[in-house]
């Protein structure tokens, strides 16, 4: 990614801006060293053309949206530390989307896609005029869970065989915020 980077949003520790085709490698790379975390819970795209169908997707579509969460400070400034994705965007009287993200193994335990998930929060919720954001995760994806529970998700329903992962039907905790519950 060149220097002159645009964030949508900055916090301390972490900026928000969308994917570009320009960050394949730098995405499957950091994919790849991540796979052990990753398992079972998600695949990101680990080679470049997966990488590419998966960006244009975010860029192209309009019921999603694809951000990328930058550290901007430390070793690597400007280095992709996670994703954030809104999909199935749905305007008029619904206002609603779905997320989907994922740490990379450097920034995992360190706060930083809490910070980032505040970010896309307050931008979607703000910019992007949601009024509502779900999230669906694997009961015993504890991690997933403590980060949507700090950001002010509340638990909304359970649904058996929801999404199929890894070869398995899988059940699901639906987790929501509400543009209310952060402006309050």
């Amino acid at each position: 990614m060149s220097e002159n980077v645009v964030y949508l949003a900055e916090g301390p520790r972490v900026g928000i801006r969308t994917f570009s085709l320009q960050d394949a490698e730098e995405f499957t790379a950091l994919a790849r060293e991540s796979r052990t975390l990753h398992h079972p819970w998600l695949f990101p795209p680990t080679e470049d053309a997966a990488y590419t169908s998966y960006a244009k997707r975010l860029i192209e579509d309009p019921t999603k949206a694809g951000f990328l969460l930058c550290e901007l400070d430390g070793g690597a400034p400007g280095r992709i530390a996670g994703f954030i994705n809104i999909n199935n965007i749905v305007e008029g009287a619904f206002l609603s989307g779905a997320l989907g993200y994922g740490a990379f193994a450097h920034a995992s335990g360190r706060g930083l896609m809490g910070e980032g998930l505040g970010l896309v929060v307050r931008y979607v919720f703000g910019t992007l005029r949601l009024h509502r954001l779900e999230v669906n995760i694997q009961p015993s994806n504890e991690a997933s869970i403590a980060l949507v529970r700090r950001a002010g998700f509340r638990l909304e329903g359970y649904s058996p065989d929801f999404l199929h992962i890894d070869g398995a039907w899988r059940d699901h905790e639906r987790w929501a915020i509400t543009a209310e519950m952060v402006t309050g």
